[in-house]
């Protein structure tokens, strides 16, 4: 009878080092949420008054809010361990959209709040920003994250080449 002499790794024990790109992500995307939050505001002060641009910055803010925490969560727990990482995705989701729906509940009976607005702008604010966040949003293992400006990625991809090759070339 053999015992083996080596271990293999384990991958889901293992960790992630670095920056973690799901907080770069969620930091755009809470940039895009601030690019947008003026003129849904004007929207929602145009149609509901000023009850409904509370209402709509109030939505805005739980969205940002909802993807700074994703990204923390994950990026927290990628160091740890991607077992965790998986956990903390699976699990987040719940517990972030339980979040939600507290703060909803907590404020529905509020005078100032509009629920048809407030509801419009958690619906719309977080597709759109998913949505517009996926042209910027790299799926290559070179540039995890966010993809760079095309003068930087240009840069990145095509090494310099030495002086001896460019001596064949010519």
């Amino acid at each position: 009878m053999s015992f083996p002499t080596t271990t293999q790794p384990n991958v889901l024990a293992q960790r992630m080092e670095g920056p973690s790109p799901a907080v770069a992500v969620a930091k755009d995307l809470a940039r895009r949420g601030v690019m947008i939050a003026p003129a849904s505001i004007v929207l929602g002060a145009v149609f509901w008054g000023t009850d409904g641009a509370l209402s709509v910055a109030l939505g805005l803010g739980i969205v940002v809010v909802n993807f700074l925490l994703a990204a923390a969560m994950l990026g927290y727990a990628a160091r740890i361990s991607l077992a965790l990482m998986a956990g903390a995705a699976l699990f987040g989701f719940l517990i972030r959209l339980g979040l939600i729906t507290i703060a909803v509940l907590l404020v529905r009976n509020e005078p100032w709040v509009e629920l048809v607005p407030l509801g419009i702008s958690l619906i719309i604010s977080h597709l759109g920003l998913l949505f517009w966040e996926m042209r910027f949003v790299s799926a290559s293992l070179a540039f995890p994250g966010l993809k760079p400006p095309p003068n930087e990625r240009r840069i990145i991809q095509e090494p310099e080449m030495n002086p001896v090759e460019q001596q064949e070339q010519l």
